[in-house]
């Protein structure tokens, strides 16, 4: 009796079983089929769908780059195609392919220094959307493609020297809260930024002057720092008879530098040096010096006790009734600051073309305005560096010999860029 109850008990499992299995198969079935209608009714309503189609499901929208193939590139264009963007859509999809490539094409509108169009840029992000609502979103760093990108939009600030203001710590905070990792970039540009803008002892003008003349000038004033009493002059090379190439020099010189030249030995040559490079910010200037071999003599006579006024390596503090520690130079020679060990350093300069014609008439101009040594010295170039271009188009294109066998020159390249 028993063998007969689970005989008939597996026999009735089985039949369930089937009869489920059929059941969940006839919708599935009946879906299939009704699709396959749809599609041959859709198809023979409109026969050219198919024709018409790119591919189906595989095929991707193209996200056209709208700053490459603009004509006009000015700040307002620049503006305008993100004001379009920002109202084409109100989703705003593709929005971080937006930003970045507006990012990429700032140098070509020339708006790379204008936060007006960085926090334009911002305002495309979505508000509200992609704020943490826990602890875990706003350390793990929720969304994380769309902070990451205004994170590149803040370094990009920060290497182009825009600092942001009040305004764009309001913007960061509607779209990422304030638990946002962009909003804490920010927070760190506010701390540093202004730190670094008032160290530099040489403050520039924001934005740099485009003129060559007055980034020369800038360039010698800050060089000249080192004695205060340095006077900057600029000449004019056509005041010169024999003047070949008619430009501007900017020269700087010190009366204790007059002096220096004045007791040189008139045996020992005098060197033009150059051309060598100082940046403006983002501009570089050619300069030359007009120099002369160190003075054994005198820096040997120079007592070896003295003390360096910069050296902080030993500092010595009286406490308790010690007595300050004793000065062995003072009574000893002193050196100028422009009597190095490598040489000694007359005067610098910068012209508008840097080319050997405008630093022999920069000798003749010093000679003429209170240095009439000069005159009895040679003076012989030693270029150090490549000449620029602009020689070659004025000189010809043979290349430049050194006139000291100690320092031959080197020759010159045909992309090196002039001061002009």
């Amino acid at each position: 009796m028993l063998r007969r109850a689970q005989c008939l008990l597996r026999m009735h499992s089985s039949t369930g079983r089937q009869s489920l299995c059929a059941a969940q198969h006839v919708p599935a079935a009946l879906h299939r089929h009704y699709s396959a209608d749809e599609a041959n009714r859709d198809e023979k309503q409109n026969p050219n769908a198919k024709r018409a189609g790119t591919g189906g499901s595989k095929s991707l929208p193209a996200v056209r780059n709208v700053f490459a193939t603009a004509q006009d590139k000015t700040k307002d264009t620049y503006l305008t195609m993100v004001e379009i963007f920002g109202e084409r859509d109100v989703h705003r999809r593709n929005h971080v392919e937006f930003i970045y490539a507006a990012l990429k094409h700032m140098p070509d509108f020339g708006v790379e220094n204008d936060l007006e169009v960085y926090k334009a840029l911002i305002n495309v992000m979505p508000k509200g959307k992609f704020i943490p609502t826990n602890l875990f979103q706003a350390e793990f760093m929720h969304y994380p493609k769309q902070q990451q990108c205004i994170i590149d939009l803040l370094e990009q600030m920060e290497d182009f020297g825009v600092m942001p203001d009040y305004e764009m710590e309001a913007m960061l905070l509607n779209v990422f809260g304030n638990k946002g990792h962009p909003l804490r970039k920010y927070w760190r540009m506010m701390y540093w930024m202004p730190k670094f803008k008032n160290l530099s002892p040489w403050p520039l003008p924001n934005p740099v002057p485009d003129d060559t003349l007055e980034i020369a000038k800038l360039a010698v004033e800050r060089m000249c720092t080192v004695d205060l009493r340095s006077k900057i002059n600029v000449f004019e090379t056509k005041e010169l008879k024999d003047a070949v190439d008619e430009t501007w020099i900017v020269s700087g010189m010190s009366p204790e530098q007059s002096k220096l030249l004045r007791e040189h030995s008139r045996q020992k040559a005098l060197y033009i040096e150059g051309p060598f490079h100082i940046w403006i910010r983002n501009r570089r200037i050619n300069y030359f010096t007009l120099r002369a071999d160190a003075d054994a003599e005198f820096l040997a006579q120079l007592d070896e006790r003295q003390l360096d006024e910069d050296d902080v390596s030993n500092i010595e503090v009286p406490f308790f009734g010690r007595p300050p520690p004793r000065r062995h130079n003072q009574l000893g020679k002193l050196r100028s600051v422009h009597q190095q060990d490598d040489g000694t350093i007359f005067a610098i300069c910068a012209t508008g073309t840097s080319t050997k014609d405008s630093l022999l008439s920069w000798i003749r101009l010093l000679e003429a305005n209170g240095n009439p040594s000069i005159g009895e010295v040679p003076v012989l170039f030693r270029f150090t560096s490549t000449v620029p271009a602009k020689s070659e188009e004025i000189e010809g294109p043979t290349s430049v010999p050194a006139t000291s066998s100690d320092s031959p020159s080197r020759s010159r390249k045909e992309d090196e860029p002039s001061v002009s």
